[in-house]
């Protein structure tokens, strides 16, 4: 579901020091293949991508959630999903879940140290009330869409294709909230709208305030689409149909990845500007995208679906050109822009509640190691509240709506941790699947049980343990072998599992009726 590409605005002087607010864009690419980029020998073309990791910082250990939405809601809060309750994976069009409103997220905090925050594409953090959208959690300004995934050019949703969800949502001057659906751009491709509403947002941008540009791409998510005029450019290339349409779609945004760092050069802001690109999963097995060498994609905890592509870019990094090869989590960028935006929490009405992220810029300016340990996702049924009844498909299966290709595998029960060089699975459910190919030549590669049967995707269950240090396709479990490393990683799942907040059973609105075909939230009072 996602790459993000984050321009924020980090700083030449100490680590103590206090510096002038940086700029922060940060920019988000969807269920991009971890190999889809031209720095890791893709026959993808991303030249702009390219020169903008190599000449910054590219973080090879960079770790999201392993779809949409959790990665999007960690990104907002700074906190793991274990605290916001998206541990139980991505959200339904018609369920009534999204981030608390007690929860202080991050245009809402930069916003209230004076920053001019603006969100563009894909939001999938809650729309069940419109106290849960963009418009209202912090952003001056949004213009896309509330849920997962949307037809390129019609801009209806990505499950049935019925509903409209392409709007642009301000306050106006006398601070009546507004929400101007735009159905008058049927028919033009959204990763041209992104780019351009974010070029116009960067032309129009006053100086003396510090900016907030929360670009996330759709793109390359389902569904395919490209203009045929740019599947052009791979008429020539030796790669499947299928592949020269994804391709396609990285491309465009690689285009107007460019043409934005370009913006912000000629407007006089980069000086003050960094860059960050991630993406928000890996590729699905089933799409186009390629995760190699990694094993496994979107919806698994298998490197190739929680590594994501991730670069900083800024003329004040004081190294740059090289490949840093700490451990970053998605929810580090909070803690890094409060204290860039030189926020004191204590001192605010709202309370802040208790954040995971840490402070990542020494790490990333001076290659200091930040952290030793991150909780990849953690799920357990007693943290469900109340078992009356069948349990929606939805609420225990990372993979929803059936993008996997085949039903859901309900994987509900799991502990996933990265600490140091060792990775842990565990528990009685959770996912496996097996490897990419180079540029997605052939098909997904597969992997066999202890009895020997051959699957590309399974449902498992036991204790695996990887040394990445030595296995970074993740092919071989050494949990027999260091008894004592496993025994030590699962005596840390109580302290996470008191961290974690129960949730009820989601309602569903499935007989809800949409005025007009549009998607708009449908509770009134939270």
């Amino acid at each position: 579901m996602i790459q993000f590409l984050l321009v924020s605005g980090l700083l030449t002087l100490s680590h103590s020091s206090t510096p002038k607010q940086p700029n922060i864009v940060f920019i988000v690419a969807d269920d991009m293949g971890y190999q889809d980029v031209g720095f890791r020998g893709s026959n993808i073309r991303t030249p702009n991508i390219d020169r903008l990791a190599r000449e910054g910082v590219i973080l090879e250990h960079h770790y999201v959630m392993a779809v949409c939405a959790p990665t999007r809601a960690s990104l907002m809060t700074g906190r793991y999903p274990i605290r916001t309750g998206f541990w139980k994976g991505n959200l339904n069009i018609v369920e009534e879940f999204g981030l608390g409103l007690d929860e202080t997220l991050l245009p809402e905090m930069l916003k209230r140290n004076g920053y001019a925050t603006h969100g563009v594409g894909k939001w999938h953090c809650g729309s069940y009330s419109w106290d849960h959208t963009p418009a209202k959690r912090g952003f001056d300004t949004f213009f896309g869409l509330f849920l997962g995934g949307q037809d390129y050019f019609t801009h209806r949703d990505a499950v049935e294709g019925l509903l409209l969800d392409l709007r642009y949502d301000y306050h106006d001057q006398s601070g009546t909230f507004v929400d101007d659906v735009r159905g008058d751009l049927d028919g033009r491709y959204n990763t041209y709208l992104f780019t351009n509403e974010s070029l116009e947002l960067i032309s129009n941008h006053d100086k003396i305030q510090p900016l907030f540009l929360y670009l996330a791409y759709t793109a390359p998510h389902m569904p395919d689409g490209a203009p045929a005029e740019d599947i052009k450019r791979y008429t020539s290339d030796s790669m499947k149909e299928s592949r020269k349409t994804y391709a396609s779609m990285v491309s465009i945004m690689d285009d107007g990845i460019g043409k934005i760092a370009d913006a912000l050069k000629d407007q006089g802001m980069m000086d003050n500007t960094i860059l960050i690109f991630t993406s928000d999963n890996g590729a699905r097995y089933t799409s186009q995208g390629s995760n190699y060498p990694l094993r496994g994609g979107k919806g698994s905890f298998l490197e190739g679906g929680v590594r994501g592509v991730t670069f900083v870019n800024s003329p004040l990094l004081q190294k740059t050109g090289y490949t840093n090869t700490n451990l970053h989590h998605v929810t580090d960028w909070y803690a890094t822009f409060q204290r860039l935006a030189h926020d004191n929490a204590q001192k605010h009405d709202k309370i802040q509640l208790p954040i995971d992220g840490v402070d990542i810029w020494r790490s990333i300016n001076d290659n200091k190691p930040c952290r030793d340990e991150i909780l990849l996702n953690l799920r357990d049924s007693s943290k469900y509240l109340g078992t009356q009844g069948p349990v929606a498909k939805w609420e225990i299966c990372d993979n929803c709506f059936e993008l996997m290709g085949g039903p859901p595998i309900n994987a509900k029960e799991f502990f996933v941790l990265r600490w140091n060089n060792w990775k842990l699975l565990a528990g009685p459910a959770f996912e496996l699947q097996g490897w990419s190919s180079k540029n997605k030549q052939d098909d997904f590669l597969s992997f066999k049980d202890d009895q020997g049967n051959s699957f590309i995707r399974s449902l498992a269950s036991g204790t695996i343990l990887f040394d990445l240090s030595t296995d970074v396709r993740e092919e071989t479990n050494v949990a027999d072998q260091y008894p004592d490393i496993v025994e030590k990683l699962l005596k840390k799942k109580q302290g996470y599992l008191n961290k974690m907040k129960s949730i009820g059973h989601s309602k569903f609105a499935y007989d809800i009726s949409m005025v007009d075909d549009v998607y708009r939230p449908w509770v009134e009072d939270v």
